[in-house]
């Protein structure tokens, strides 16, 4: 079961309660830190990032009180710190992080297994093609189950801007899967379209 947040930062910031902050670090380091490794395409640094956010809200835990959505709080000065950080060492090479693979539901026989595999790394190919800003709003949406209003919040632009970044993530996906000889043989035009939102269908089925 998730954690109720809101009552876990009450009990950090009012109750000064160690275990609440343990609960909460555990809740969002993983999301935290793969949000900051879209800026700043390191995971080393990304944890150390993510930890420095954290060691900063326990300090000040006495004057955040006031803060009513903390998730978006902290995803919010995680991506200030990364946007920092890129400023500080843009001459550095960036490696990208090699673990960004999609997860999709099984619904084939076991045979099928290596196509599935090869589909979810085309897919995330074609993800990983997008402008950085979409790229960022498909991940946050569909890995971490925000709501646009959160992502907006989080990104500083507007909760239609996001619609509009997400809505041409899953075009780009449509398009991918129309190109897969392998996926497609033996289907006529309707079928296809129907297999293509059906997978769509299950990698949005956090929202």
């Amino acid at each position: 079961m998730k954690p109720d947040l809101t009552e876990l930062w009450r009990k950090i910031c009012l109750e000064d309660d160690a275990q609440a902050f343990e609960r909460l670090y555990y809740a969002l380091f993983n999301k935290l830190i793969k949000f900051s490794v879209y800026y700043v395409h390191q995971r080393e640094v990304a944890e150390e990032i993510v930890s420095e956010v954290f060691v900063k809200c326990w300090t000040n835990r006495g004057s955040l009180s006031q803060i009513d959505y903390p998730e978006s709080y902290l995803f919010i000065a995680v991506k200030n710190q990364s946007l920092k950080y890129r400023k500080k060492y843009s001459n550095i090479h960036l490696v990208e992080l090699e673990d960004n693979s999609f997860h999709l539901v099984d619904l084939a026989d076991p045979s099928k297994k290596l196509e599935r595999k090869e589909l979810h790394h085309r897919l995330d190919q074609a993800i990983e093609m997008l402008p950085m800003q979409a790229r960022i709003v498909f991940r946050l949406i569909k890995e971490n189950g925000l709501k646009y209003k959160e992502v907006a919040e989080i990104l500083s632009i507007s909760p239609r801007t996001v619609q509009t970044q997400l809505f041409r993530s899953i075009d780009k996906l449509r398009q991918t899967l129309k190109s897969l000889p392998e996926y497609t043989k033996g289907l006529g035009k309707g079928d296809k379209i129907l297999s293509i939102l059906f997978i769509l269908f299950y990698f949005f089925n956090r929202l």
